[in-house]
C-alpha cells in the first residue's frame, strides 16, 4: 500500500484557503486535514475539532516536552500547534493529507520533513485582497491594514514553495489544487510498490 502525501498550504489571511480546501475535501475521499491544537479561547461560531482543538496551555506544554508537534508557535501570548502523531497515522494508513498553515510553521516543517509539498496561495491582488477582508465585516480598518502588511511579507515568500497558485475564481483555484495533489500521488517514487507488482505480474504472464 502507498503511502500518503503530505501538503502543505499557506497564503495571507482572508484569500480564501478555507473555502477551498472545504470543496476539495467534499470531493476528495483520500485526503485528510490536519487539524491543529490551540491554547487560546473558543471563539463565536468555532467549533471543536473542525479546525481547531481547543486545549489548556498546561496540555500544551506537556505535549511539547514530549515532542508531540510537527511544529508550533506562539501569537498573542497563546500556542499554536500541529500534532505529529495523526499526521503519520494518516499518512502510514495511505490517506493524503493537507496543514493549511503559517509561513513561519512551513518553513519548519519544510526543514524536518522535505518530502512534504508546499503550496502558496496567492491572491489576484492585494487591491482584491482588502476587498475580501472588508467582506468579512469581521474586523476594523487598522486591523485589515494590519493583514495587508502582513500579507506582503508573507507573499515575499512564496517563491520558497513548491507550487504557487492564484485564487481569483473559485472553482479554479479548486481545480489547481486538486491537480497538484492528484499529480503528486503518480510520482514515480509514490507508486514504487505499484511498479513492482505489476512487474512481477508481467514476469508471471503466461504469453
Amino acid at each position: 500500500m502507498r503511502k500518503g502525501n503530505l501538503f502543505i498550504i499557506s497564503g495571507p489571511s482572508g484569500i480564501g484557503k478555507d473555502t477551498v480546501l472545504q470543496i476539495l475535501l467534499k470531493e476528495e475521499k483520500n485526503l485528510k486535514l490536519s487539524i491543529s491544537s490551540i491554547t487560546r479561547p473558543m471563539r463565536t461560531g468555532e467549533v471543536e475539532g473542525e479546525k481547531y482543538h481547543f486545549i489548556s496551555r498546561e496540555t500544551f506544554e506537556q505535549m511539547l516536552q514530549g515532542d508531540a508537534f510537527l511544529e508550533h508557535n506562539v501569537y498573542c501570548g497563546n500556542y499554536y500547534g500541529t500534532p505529529k502523531q495523526p499526521v503519520f497515522d494518516w499518512l502510514e494508513a495511505g490517506f493524503d493529507v493537507i496543514l493549511e498553515i503559517d509561513v513561519n510553521g512551513a518553513m519548519k516543517i519544510m526543514e524536518s520533513y522535505p518530502e512534504c509539498v508546499s503550496v502558496f496561495m496567492l491572491p489576484p491582488s492585494l487591491q482584491v485582497l482588502k476587498h475580501r477582508l472588508l467582506k468579512r465585516g469581521t474586523e476594523d480598518e487598522q486591523t485589515i491594514k494590519a493583514r495587508l502588511t502582513q500579507a506582503g511579507k508573507e507573499i515575499q515568500m512564496a517563491s520558497r514553495y513548491d507550487y504557487v497558485m492564484v485564487n481569483d475564481v473559485l472553482e479554479d483555484a479548486v481545480a489547481d489544487l486538486r491537480a497538484i495533489i492528484r499529480a503528486n500521488t503518480l510520482l514515480k517514487k509514490n507508486n514504487l510498490d505499484l511498479i513492482d507488482e505489476v512487474k512481477k505480474d508481467a514476469e508471471s504472464f503466461d504469453w
